[in-house]
C-alpha cells in the first residue's frame, strides 16, 4: 500500500457528537453496517461483472494522452476545453487543484493557458476571442454522445473562426475530439477529416470520467502529473474495497448521508476550507444531484428520492451562508474538506502592537488562520445540532487530488446502493437534451416540438408579472 501519511481520513466525530435526533449515534451505525457491507459488496460485484468501468481508470495505460500533451504545449499557447457537465467540471477542478486558481495569469507559466468553455452562452463564448489569438489555440472538443447541442455548437462557432484564422489545411491540428471510441456524430468526423482524438472509455458515464482522457488531457497539457493522479485514485481504491464500513471512508460516507437522510437532512454542503479546492465542490454537485436524484427505484416503485448537494467555500461562506447552517432548519449535513499542510503558511507579521484587534494575528499565518476558521464553524455547528464531517487531506498534490476524487466516486456509488436506485442513469437530464432539440427543429423531433407547442399556447397570461 502506498505511504500512508498521504491517506485522506474521514472525521465524523461531530455527527455522533449531535446524536440521534439530528445526527446519528454509533448504535445505530453499527446497525447499519451489514447493510453497507452488502452496498460494498453490490458494487465491486458491479465491477467485476465489467458493468463498472470507471473503477478501472486509475490502472490505465496514459502514454497516448501524454505524447498527445506533449505536442499540444509544443504547438500552442492556449488550450480550450469545449464541453459541459462531466466533460468539463473535472477539468476546472484539477486545474484549480493542482496549477492554482491564478494560473493562466503567471507570468513564469511554462505551459499553455487553460481555458473551459461549459456553456452556451454568446458572450461566455464570444468573450474567449478578446483574451486568445486562435492562430495559437488548441480546442478540446469532449462529448461522449458527439451529439450534445451545447458542446457541438462551440465546436461550429471556433471551427469557423480558427478556419478564418489560419486557413482550411491547417483546421485540424487546432481541434482534438474526445468521445466515443466507436460511434457517433464526432468520431464520424474523426474517421472522415483526420481530427487527432481520444476515446470516452466503453462504459465510463461522463460524471465519472475526470480521471480518463477527459480530464487527463487538459491536466498533462497544463503540467499536472497525472500518473501520480492515478496512482492516488489507485490508492483510493484498495481503502474503498474493504468490506468493513467502518474501515472504508467512501462506506461510511454514503452510510453516514443515507441515514442522516431518514432523519429528514435531505441537503449536503460541500465546504472546502482551501481555496484550490473550491471546483472540487462544483464537480461534486454534479456527481451527488445526477446520480442519486431519481424518480423510481430499481423496483421500479415512485420514490423521487435524493439529497440536495450545495457548494460552499470557506472561509468565504461563513459570511453569507453559515447563519443559514447554524439557525436555520435541521436539514443540512455540512462536509467540509480540510488541509493540514499548505504549500504556503502565509506568516503574518507584526504590526499596530498596542491594538489587540492586530496583536493577536502576529505569529501566525494564514495556514493556522483558516484552519482555526474551519475548526469554529464546526464547533458552532456541532453545538447547534448541527452535524458535520470532514475529510482531511494531509496536503494538495496529486496523488491526493485522484484520492478524493475516486474517494467521492467510490461513495457516491455506494450510496445508490443504500437508496436501491440507479446512480450511473440520468433521465431527468436526457428529458431536457431532447426538449432542447425539439424546440431548434432537430429532425426526428417534431412530434416533441408539437406537444412543447401545444403546452406552450396554455399559459396563463396573468401568470407572468
Amino acid at each position: 500500500m502506498a505511504d500512508q501519511a498521504q491517506r485522506i481520513q474521514l472525521d465524523f466525530n461531530n455527527v455522533l457528537r449531535v446524536g440521534g435526533e439530528h445526527g446519528l449515534t454509533e448504535a445505530e451505525l453499527d446497525a447499519a453496517t451489514a447493510q453497507a457491507g452488502q452496498a460494498i459488496a453490490a458494487v465491486q460485484q458491479r465491477r467485476q461483472g465489467g458493468d463498472l468501468r470507471w473503477m478501472e481508470l486509475p490502472y490505465a495505460d496514459t502514454s497516448a494522452v501524454e505524447q498527445l500533451a506533449g505536442e499540444i504545449r509544443d504547438q500552442f499557447d492556449n488550450f480550450v476545453v469545449l464541453g459541459i457537465g462531466g466533460s468539463a467540471l473535472g477539468n476546472i477542478a484539477v486545474n484549480t487543484a493542482l496549477n492554482g486558481p491564478f494560473y493562466n495569469s503567471d507570468n513564469q507559466r511554462t505551459h499553455p493557458r487553460l481555458f473551459v468553455l461549459d456553456n452556451s452562452d454568446p458572450e461566455f463564448n464570444a468573450g474567449l476571442l478578446q483574451v486568445i489569438d486562435p492562430a495559437r489555440t488548441a480546442f478540446n472538443v469532449i462529448t461522449k454522445s458527439g451529439s450534445t447541442g451545447e458542446t457541438l455548437s462551440s465546436f461550429l462557432f471556433f471551427r469557423d473562426v480558427v478556419q478564418r484564422a489560419v486557413g482550411g489545411d491547417k483546421l485540424k491540428d487546432h481541434f482534438i475530439l474526445t468521445t466515443d471510441p466507436a460511434k457517433g456524430p464526432l468520431r464520424d468526423l474523426v474517421n472522415r477529416e483526420g481530427f487527432r482524438s481520444l476515446p470516452v472509455p466503453e462504459g465510463v458515464g461522463g460524471r465519472f470520467s475526470v480521471l480518463s482522457p477527459v480530464g487527463l488531457l487538459s491536466a498533462a497539457v497544463t503540467g499536472i502529473d497525472i500518473k501520480q493522479l492515478l496512482a492516488g485514485a489507485a490508492f483510493a481504491d484498495e481503502i474503498t474495497r474493504e468490506a468493513d464500513a467502518w474501515q472504508n471512508p467512501a462506506a461510511m460516507g454514503a452510510l453516514v448521508q443515507y441515514l442522516l437522510y431518514g432523519k429528514g437532512v435531505d441537503i449536503v454542503v460541500m465546504m472546502p476550507y482551501a481555496q484550490r479546492l473550491k471546483d472540487v465542490a462544483d464537480w461534486f454537485a454534479q456527481l451527488w444531484a445526477e446520480s442519486l436524484g431519481k424518480k423510481v427505484d430499481r423496483t421500479g416503485a415512485v420514490v423521487n428520492v435524493g439529497p440536495t448537494p450545495v457548494k460552499a467555500l470557506g472561509a468565504t461562506d461563513q459570511h453569507s451562508q453559515v447563519q443559514l447552517y447554524a439557525e436555520g432548519p435541521f436539514n443540512k449535513l455540512v462536509n467540509f474538506l480540510r488541509v493540514e499542510r499548505f504549500a504556503t503558511e502565509g506568516a503574518l507579521p507584526a504590526a499596530y502592537e498596542n491594538m489587540d484587534a492586530f496583536s493577536y494575528l502576529a505569529g501566525h499565518s494564514f495556514a493556522e488562520l483558516i484552519n482555526a476558521e474551519h475548526e469554529a464553524t464546526a464547533i458552532a455547528l456541532t453545538e447547534a445540532g448541527k452535524p458535520n464531517m470532514t475529510h482531511i487531506l494531509p496536503e494538495v498534490n496529486a496523488f491526493t487530488v485522484g484520492q478524493l476524487l475516486y474517494l467521492l466516486e467510490v461513495q457516491t456509488a455506494i450510496a445508490g446502493e443504500l437508496f436501491n436506485i440507479d446512480a450511473f442513469d440520468q433521465p431527468g437530464v436526457e428529458a431536457g437534451k431532447v426538449a432542447t432539440y425539439a424546440l431548434l427543429g432537430r429532425q426526428g423531433y417534431e412530434q416533441q416540438r408539437q406537444q412543447i407547442e401545444q403546452a406552450q399556447g396554455q399559459r396563463n397570461p396573468r401568470a407572468t408579472v
